[in-house]
């Protein structure tokens, strides 16, 4: 709801603060007085577009601010949160200044946004009926929630089931669309990957064959190399058997000179019995070293033959790492082996579920049975809402001097289900009989649109269960009263205060009869600055004698006097007065009935 507004410098407004009732404010003052301006002030606060000609004359820029109070989890809420508005005990401060020339700027929540993000806040926040591009319920979606909202929580969850089923369907389309989409690239992935399996099982390696391989391609191009360096290993400890000429004594014959030495007085000393022991040991262990030397050297063997075959079989497994993997490094063997298991697993993926498209053509076929089924159900509770809401508001019309005219609900199916139901849904109006019916704000007055929006804002306020179309929010009528008089103003005076029951209501009216049901009234006074106050203006010296309006709060005798102004033209005429008083008791008693 709105708190207050805080004017200065726009149009003939020179300054002034309004505070709103949260119930039904009424907003009066003589015609030309400045209430558009006070209008025109709010649209600046829900994003309009700002003209540097709403300036008032000889100032620099004009200011408006409002403080709204907002409910913490409202979409409102949420949207200024994202814009990086700041929110106070759920208040939020809304501004805009217009220069006299260049752009506007607007703020939101101390964060300076732009005035779409107002827009989009407002939206939320106030609808404003009376001027016909911005009733409330001027696009299909928002005529259409309206008359979801006539339905409860019963509807709105049958809604629910229905927006569910849409997505269900539209994620089953999908899945098939993008499976069929993917076809060729999942062959040709299959046919990548069959021919690096084929390669790799055609090489049939074995864990570890590469690093084996180049252990015995290093021994086969280094044979002579090791024959020599063994057999001078096993002469060092055995000696050369084939040796002519006789040769430094080798290791064992050393060892077993140190034995010999060591024989005859071992066991005197234990020191020398343990060395002996240990030499005994040492003759073992170089015995064992050489004959292990003389079999390496029988094995060895310089095979170019099997090296041939060794380096070939290497250059196939080097060949296979570096052609498989698509840009995938694989090191070695035992890599290429894992590489060859996770192929046949995704090969496994693409070739095993045959079926995969009937699979998702049959739940599609599912989906879409379960959206008609949700379609059909929506559309006959919409149908069956529509009559509840033609029969209401045309009842309403009645009573608000619009006898003959009739709402009615419009249901046009879709070419195909869409993420809301199957059909558009549109509210019509005959004016009278014999009229066509036409789309609503087309061949009516500002005041008979205003009227109809009162109808159907009373109709739908009073179903009570109106979650399912969204929070509420201020509502703002503008020439509501035109072309009404005598009881028909008081039925429009009713309807507005039943309606602020529920939500905070304001009405710009001239009827007396409209605004005595308000719980407060503003006044909008246009007064003349005397000659030789021009340090008082608005504009500053130079402009003494210029006009400028003020808005006042009025209550008690002042209210009775502004009501009888409204009733004959004078505040102080005593039969005026008195009707004054009468309207007012009439609406405190009807109120306090209700």
């Amino acid at each position: 709801m709105i708190e207050s507004l805080h004017i200065e410098d726009l149009g003939v407004i020179e300054e002034a603060d309004l505070v709103l009732s949260p119930g039904l404010t009424a907003l009066t003052g003589e015609t030309g007085a400045g209430k558009t301006m006070v209008l025109t002030s709010l649209g600046l606060l829900l994003g309009q577009r700002a003209e540097s000609t709403i300036v008032r004359a000889g100032a620099e820029r004009a200011l408006v601010e409002g403080v709204f109070t907002l409910d913490g989890a409202s979409p409102a809420s949420r949207r200024a949160a994202e814009a990086g508005a700041e929110l106070e005990d759920d208040q939020l401060i809304v501004s805009r200044t217009v220069p006299a020339s260049g752009r506007s700027r607007a703020h939101l929540g101390g964060r300076a946004v732009p005035s779409a993000v107002l827009s989009e806040v407002g939206a939320h926040l106030v609808a404003v009926h009376g001027q016909g591009d911005q009733f409330r319920l001027r696009s299909a979606s928002a005529q259409r929630r309206a008359l979801d909202g006539l339905g409860g929580r019963e509807h709105a969850a049958l809604c629910r089931r229905y927006a569910e089923a849409y997505r269900a369907r539209r994620t089953a389309a999908e899945a098939l669309e993008e499976w069929r989409a993917g076809a060729r690239a999942r062959r040709a992935e299959a046919d990548r990957l069959r021919a690096w399996l084929a390669a790799v099982e055609q090489l049939d390696p074995a864990p570890g064959e590469d690093a084996r391989l180049a252990g015995e391609a290093a021994r086969l191009e280094r044979a002579e190399d090791l024959r020599r360096a063994a057999s001078a290993a096993r002469a060092a400890l055995a000696g050369d058997e084939e040796a002519v000429v006789s040769q430094a004594p080798d290791v064992l014959a050393l060892v077993a000179a140190a034995e010999r030495a060591l024989a005859p007085v071992h066991d005197v000393d234990p020191v020398l019995s343990t060395l002996a022991r240990r030499m005994r040991q040492l003759a073992i262990v170089s015995a064992d070293i050489a004959a292990e030397l003389g079999e390496y050297l029988d094995s060895l063997d310089a095979d170019p033959e099997r090296l041939a075959r060794v380096q070939d079989r290497r250059a196939a497994l080097t060949r296979v790492l570096r052609e498989v993997g698509d840009g995938e490094r694989i090191e070695d063997v035992d890599a290429l082996l894992a590489f060859r298991t996770r192929i046949a697993g995704r090969l496994a993926e693409l070739d095993g579920p045959r079926d995969a498209s009937a699979a998702l053509t049959g739940a599609l076929a599912e989906a879409d049975e379960r959206l008609g089924r949700c379609a059909a159900e929506l559309s006959a509770a919409r149908r069956a809402l529509g009559e509840r809401l033609e029969e209401a508001v045309t009842g309403e019309l009645e009573g608000l001097q619009m006898r003959g005219a009739r709402l009615s609900v419009a249901f046009e199916p879709l070419a195909e289900a869409g993420p809301t139901g199957a059909e558009a849904v549109s509210l019509l109006l005959t004016a009278h009989p014999g009229a066509p019916a036409l789309p609503l704000g087309k061949g009516v007055s500002g005041g008979e649109l205003s009227r109809i929006m009162l109808a159907l804002e009373v109709v739908l306020a009073e179903a009570g269960e109106h979650e399912a179309a969204g929070p509420r929010r201020t509502l703002v009528f503008d020439e509501i009263d035109s072309g009404v008089g005598g009881r028909a103003a008081l039925e429009v005076g009713r309807r507005l205060a039943r309606l602020a029951r529920s939500t905070q209501v304001v009405v710009v009216t001239h009827l007396a009869q409209v605004a005595a049901w308000a719980a407060a009234q503003l006044v909008v006074l246009k007064e003349r600055a005397p000659a030789g106050d021009g340090a008082d203006g608005a504009g500053g010296p130079g402009l003494a004698g210029t006009t400028r309006t003020r808005v006042v709060a009025v209550e008690g005798a002042d209210r009775e006097k502004e009501l009888a102004r409204m009733l004959s033209g004078h505040e102080d005429s005593d039969a005026a007065l008195r009707h004054a008083a009468e309207l007012l008791e009439e609406a405190a008693m009807a109120q306090s009935q209700a």
